[in-house]
């Protein structure tokens, strides 16, 4: 659903509450992630979409669940936030997609048949399941893994994009997801690739109060500062085959 900031542990009470953006301010919260580049393309370099059922967990307002609905048979976008549905159903249906549908889930309760999907994408979302102070022993990652690949059909696939870094030139993730990313590749056998995926705004005012929005003081301070309409991110991409 979204990307934390690169601090060295969760963002504190006096920060930004991500939940209740998700259940209340889902359309600010998309006009942040708008200014980022759109990921069908690298998720067809992945797994080709064509023909595809694809599962997007942890939709949010469907940043990836649009390109995935023009390349793919159909898409499902599940989260948690109804209301970050609702802001995915209409994009959606602006965009004249019907190969599409909604669902409220988590990670661990998928509302999808087993073998149902060739593909299931994640974007911005387990890790707030997966941080080392919320799943220090590795347990709910995998659980999440199980439950995806219950749905996978046998050969799907499994991509997932996570933050390497806010507001930094190099990528610079943060270090309580750094377990969980070891742990997908060592453990679970997961690929990895690392890509710049800076937010490009229409200024440098627009810039600096979505980052605070989202990211925090210290983001925005570092925005402000800057005085560019564009904030350097980094994304991690990790992705796997089922047998």
């Amino acid at each position: 659903m979204t990307s934390y900031s690169s601090s060295s542990s969760p963002p504190p009470s006096s920060e930004p509450n991500h939940d209740e953006i998700y259940r209340s301010q889902a359309e600010q919260y998309d006009r942040l992630i708008a200014a980022q580049p759109l990921l069908g393309s690298r998720i067809n370099a992945i797994r080709p979409l064509a023909g595809l059922d694809v599962v997007d967990l942890g939709a949010g307002s469907g940043r990836l669940t649009l390109p995935l609905a023009a390349m793919a048979r159909s898409v499902l976008a599940v989260d948690l936030s109804s209301a970050m549905l609702e802001v995915a159903a209409s994009r959606l249906t602006a965009s004249g997609a019907d190969n599409w549908r909604t669902a409220v889930g988590t990670h661990l309760r998928i509302p999808a048949g087993d073998a149902s999907a060739d593909l299931v994408v994640s974007g911005w979302s387990i890790a707030y399941s997966a941080a080392s102070d919320t799943d220090p022993d590795g347990s709910a990652l995998a659980a999440i893994l199980d439950e995806i690949r219950r749905v996978l059909r046998p050969g799907g696939t499994v991509v997932i994009f996570e933050t390497m870094g806010t507001g930094f030139a190099t990528p610079n993730p943060p270090v309580f997801l750094l377990n969980y990313y070891d742990s997908l590749e060592r453990v679970h056998g997961f690929a990895h690739e690392c890509f710049p995926f800076d937010y490009t705004f229409a200024d440098a005012a627009e810039a600096e109060r979505l980052a605070r929005f989202f990211f925090g003081e210290e983001t925005g301070d570092k925005v402000a500062a800057s005085g560019s309409p564009i904030v350097p991110e980094f994304a991690g991409v990790w992705h796997r085959v089922y047998e």
